[in-house]
């Protein structure tokens, strides 16, 4: 009977869990100050939407590029470990600075700082996740790593609404403490992480016929679903044009990454039976459905909800995208591929993102959401009319 729990979780091994906490403390010092910057920039700097959308723009897709040559060079080194203390290390190291901004321009090389890191670490990452894990386990595996980041976003938003609850909304002091669970996430890196070399029986060579057409497929369908995926800032946005008072979006944010959290292993367990497509097909309606709901809402008590639904989408795609991508690849050339996968998606958003602030500024929030939410709907009916391609589920 004592082994039994042992059984149960033969999948965890120390590399995932390490890897897990990695995230959780990295979270949980990006969600401190994440939900905090669009206001900061509105309300502090006084900057316009246009602005917002082109910080999270460059921010995101122009770090996005480092995710392919950092997964290339960790496959042809291989070496995971450096990249991943490289990349959480910068992150960790570039966010208090946001308690010394006094312009919008200082915001915005401070998150691309932060995302530059993310960009190097992501793929080697993700790589080690599937190379300290079996095939089998994949969903969970990566259901796991998402729930364990979630858990740290959850934790994050409660900080940074109890820091601001103390120190009368001093968001300076708030950017300044992120940097204590960043610099947790470094020591179990270093003290934590074993290096796994992938192995390989010839020189690494990597062409772009070796990405299964399945998968070549699935990220044509990502770059349209992303277009409409602009960055959650804008939500928060929209939580604070209905009313929600600025001390209150900690805890708004905080409600949607319990939803993430809840749901990211469960998702991870379904898809692992039911196949990732249908789990992603799910994902991408529960997503047309909130946006159109960010939409057409104008009641601060209802938008509760619908980031607590936002959050079932989150947990039924973000782990389940990147198990897809691992089912599909091989481990010697895997980073790499998760490199592509995630240069593809977060150069994308830079249009994403700049598209969303023009629409919102030019036409309205409400003309901007509903492109979002059709394009999620378009990728949705797209990743089942492609069936015959994407059928074979691992």
């Amino acid at each position: 009977m004592e082994e039994a729990p042992n059984r149960r979780f033969k999948w965890l091994s120390r590399n995932v869990l390490c890897l897990g906490l990695v995230s959780l403390f990295t979270d949980l010092s990006t969600e401190m100050a994440y939900p905090i910057i669009p206001v900061f920039l509105n309300e502090v700097l006084k900057v316009q939407p246009l602005f917002i959308g082109l910080v999270e723009a460059i921010a995101e897709s122009t770090a996005s590029i480092l995710k392919t040559f950092s997964g290339y060079i960790s496959d042809r080194l291989k070496k995971r470990k450096l990249f991943i203390l490289f990349g959480y290390g910068l992150s960790a190291l570039s966010k208090p600075l946001l308690a010394f901004a006094t312009q919008g321009w200082h915001v915005l090389v401070v998150r691309f700082s932060d995302r530059v890191g993310k960009g190097i670490r992501t793929a080697p990452r993700d790589a080690l996740i599937a190379d300290s894990a079996k095939d089998t386990h994949f969903g969970r595996t990566y259901g796991f790593h998402r729930a364990l980041d979630t858990l740290g976003a959850i934790l994050g938003p409660l900080a940074a609404f109890i820091i601001l609850a103390l120190s009368s909304n001093n968001y300076r002091l708030l950017f300044g403490l992120a940097i204590v669970p960043g610099l947790i996430a470094i020591a179990i890196i270093l003290f934590g992480i074993r290096e796994i070399i992938p192995e390989a029986k010839r020189l690494f060579t990597f062409s772009f016929q070796q990405i299964d057409k399945r998968l070549r497929i699935f990220m044509i369908i990502m770059v349209v679903f992303t277009l409409g995926n602009s960055s959650d800032a804008f939500l928060i946005l929209r939580a604070r044009n209905i009313g929600v008072p600025a001390t209150m979006i900690p805890l708004l944010w905080l409600a949607f990454n319990v939803s993430y959290f809840l749901w990211a292993y469960p998702a991870g367990l379904l898809s692992d039976r039911i196949g990732r497509r249908r789990t992603i097909y799910i994902g991408f309606m529960v997503f047309s459905l909130c946006y159109a709901a960010f939409s057409f809402n104008h009641d601060p008590v209802l938008i509760w909800f619908i980031f607590i639904i936002y959050g079932f989408y989150y947990g039924l795609t973000e782990g389940n995208m990147r198990a897809y991508v691992a089912d599909l690849t091989t481990s010697e050339v895997r980073a790499t591929v998760f490199g592509i996968y995630h240069t593809v998606v977060g150069v994308t958003l830079l249009p994403a993102n700049l598209l969303m602030g023009f629409l919102w500024q030019k036409f309205g929030f409400q003309t901007a959401l509903l492109l979002g939410a059709a394009l999620s709907l378009i990728s949705g009916i797209a990743l089942i009319a492609s069936g015959r391609q994407l059928s074979r589920e691992v």
